[in-house]
């Protein structure tokens, strides 16, 4: 029996733009090949950073690219997170929270409901605080609940952090993957851009492709810049020149529709599938991302119940400090024909 993966927060082979990102590479390397095959500036490739700076509205000097938004976020960490306190959602992206537990930091936490992280929460968690290094959020169908903070709240969030000159770091690799609903303004935008923003190509292109970006304060970029330089000489250059000649040959917008399009099938068929055997079960519909959390009735273990599943594979609550009686199911990876026969080997196994 093949196993259905509903565990891989990824995009399915049959998605990726593969002729395209061939020619593009081709051009590059046919056009600079010298250029982005060598050691270059720490902080990544010098065309795509003007890119990213046009989008954003700020100077290119405050883009930082690195190998994937994860090592953006280590060399954040590293900064900011050593020996300092900071605030994370609950329940939050696995990654992030171990590079912040490696990096030392004592994490507070704010939950996570239907509508994103509750600021009430963070401010009842920031209680008795003098001071915190910064809070981690996922505003845009969050991993792993696929929620979206709203609007309000938004504000509301931004307002007292702002209070208490607290810098928020905002990840948000999804808001471009959406299907339903009208976009939201981030958290960066509402902060006046002065707070972090992170993101990366491989939600929108490719994974593989391992080309992230942070937006930081002036200084900030100027440290981590120096830092990424001492860490790993430079990034990937040639990926970030490949993604760079994809978005200014246009590609770009047509291959994040086609590529919402097919997600959204996806998405449907997963909702379809939980609604038809899961009876009892709750979750979230998402207005896009990869993720649905599904929260099974009390006391179920959904690890216990994913060591029982044959033919499937999720992920348990726990692996994102969640509760024992939730699973994330990332419909971004199947083929929309698997999903309901995984979702049917999984319930069987409840």
């Amino acid at each position: 029996m093949e196993t259905i993966s509903f565990a891989r927060g990824a995009p399915a082979p049959e998605l990726l733009p593969l002729e395209e990102l061939a020619d593009c590479a081709e051009t590059v390397l046919a056009r600079e090949g010298k250029t982005i095959l060598s050691y270059g500036a720490g902080a990544g490739y010098t065309p795509l950073r003007e890119l990213i700076g046009e989008w954003f509205d700020v100077h290119p000097g405050r883009v930082l690219l690195t190998n994937g938004g994860l090592q953006g976020l280590d060399l954040l960490a590293r900064k900011l997170a050593r020996g300092n306190t900071l605030v994370c959602e609950w329940p939050t992206y696995d990654r992030a929270y171990k590079l912040f537990l490696q990096a030392g930091a004592s994490i507070l936490v704010a939950t996570v409901d239907d509508h994103g992280v509750d600021p009430v929460n963070v401010e009842i968690a920031l209680v008795g605080q003098m001071k915190a290094a910064f809070i981690y959020v996922i505003p845009t169908f969050q991993n792993p609940t696929g929620t979206t903070l709203t609007d309000e709240r938004r504000q509301s969030l931004v307002q007292f952090l702002r209070r208490r000159d607290m810098l928020i770091v905002e990840d948000d690799p999804y808001s471009l993957v959406r299907f339903e609903g009208e976009p939201l303004p981030a958290l960066f935008d509402y902060s006046g851009k002065t707070s972090v923003y992170m993101s990366s190509f491989s939600k929108t292109i490719a994974p593989g492709l391992r080309v992230g970006f942070t937006i930081l304060p002036d200084k900030l970029a100027d440290e981590l810049a120096a830092e990424a330089t001492d860490t790993y000489i430079t990034p990937v250059l040639l990926s970030q020149a490949v993604v760079c000649e994809f978005i200014r040959r246009g590609s770009f917008a047509p291959n994040l529709q086609r590529v919402n399009e097919q997600l959204r099938i996806r998405r449907d068929a997963m909702l379809a599938a939980l609604e038809k055997h899961f009876a009892g079960a709750t979750w979230v519909k998402p207005d896009g991302g990869y993720f649905i959390w599904l929260q099974l009735p009390v006391p179920a273990d959904a690890r216990e119940i994913l060591a029982r599943a044959q033919g499937v594979a999720a992920v348990a609550g726990p692996e994102f400090t969640g509760p024992v009686n939730c699973i994330r199911l990332a419909y971004s990876y199947a083929a929309p024909d698997e999903i309901e026969t995984g979702i049917e080997r999984l319930a069987a196994a409840v």
